[in-house]
């Protein structure tokens, strides 16, 4: 194995921390454009091992709320903390040098290039010295294979253009990337948003095994049965401001939608992943959740905004 393929493997953050422990807090953080409001008054953090859901819907304020965190945009108001040092990130590398990865939309993958050059693109592994420098193609698909196995993920052929991977497959190589190259905080952007039901399932796994894998992770999506089988706690925007944070034992799922305001396919989605995914954990997790609501909504009526943590 060449050093380099090594060192990638450690190259950012300081490690992963105990379970629980936080590696991101803000307080009261506030974003504006000249006059124009974007974000104010949001408090939350991510914990080591936990699932930090943000939800809000078109204009809530998600967009610019990772833009911060992931150093693209620095914050104009209130406390930006990592790993209990306050932080001003002037760029999305002061960002990964302290193991925070985004993985946006879009992916930034290149189609018709192999899966193992998008793993590594930008970061390729290399042998040799000056004029015999070249590319250490075998170690790249080797870790490249590993990595996605220890995801979870088995792809018969590295070497298959990753234009032909399903959505969901192409979000759990995005993924599988960002935590080899040293993750701490795995921040994802609506990653089930152009997906169908079953590939969201396939999602919800792998960053249900990154989780478990101790990252904290930032899922950002304005669906909450997307939401809640994987989450910890809850983060809601609405018109940029916070409307609390919630741990998911103060929570159920029928208060998360009727805060939300908006779902609609919701409980459609229980059934649909029973159906197609009978024997998986997450379906019978999102069955027996969306159970719990019923029994719980028909007798029982919090208030809304029930078991709001604010960290102050």
């Amino acid at each position: 194995m060449s050093t380099e393929a090594v060192d990638h493997g450690t190259q950012q953050g300081g490690g992963l921390p105990p379970r629980g422990t936080p590696i991101i807090e803000v307080q009261d953080l506030g974003k504006s454009y000249g006059s124009v409001l974007a974000l104010s008054e949001v408090t939350t953090k991510v914990n080591a091992g936990e699932v930090t859901c943000v939800l809000g819907d078109n204009g809530a304020g998600k967009s610019t709320f990772i833009k911060i965190l992931a150093g693209a945009h620095e914050h104009s108001s209130g406390k930006f903390v990592v790993d209990g040092v306050s932080r001003q990130f002037a760029s999305p590398r002061a960002a990964l040098n302290l193991g925070i990865a985004t993985v946006y939309q879009d992916l930034a993958v290149v189609p018709l290039m192999p899966v193992w050059r998008n793993f590594f693109l930008g970061s390729e592994l290399t042998k040799g010295k000056g004029p015999v420098r070249r590319l250490d193609v075998m170690s790249m698909k080797r870790i490249t294979k590993e990595e996605l196995a220890a995801m979870g993920i088995d792809l018969r052929d590295v070497d298959q253009p990753i234009g032909t991977l399903s959505g969901g497959e192409r979000q759990c190589v995005a993924i599988a990337r960002a935590v080899y190259f040293g993750a701490r905080v795995l921040i994802l952007d609506e990653p089930t948003a152009a997906l169908g039901v079953r590939q969201s399932g396939v999602v919800l796994k792998y960053i249900a095994k990154a989780r478990d894998r101790g990252l904290g992770v930032i899922f950002i999506t304005h669906n909450p049965h997307h939401a809640y089988p994987v989450g910890d706690s809850f983060m809601l925007l609405r018109r940029g401001k916070s409307l609390g944070s919630f741990a998911k034992a103060d929570l159920s799922l029928d208060e998360l939608v009727r805060m939300m305001a908006g779902g609609a396919e919701l409980e459609s989605l229980s059934d649909e992943l029973a159906r197609d995914m009978p024997e998986s954990d997450l379906a019978q997790l999102m069955k027996t959740d969306v159970a719990e609501t019923h029994r719980g909504g028909s007798t029982t009526e919090r208030s809304e905004t029930p078991g709001a943590k604010h960290d102050s």
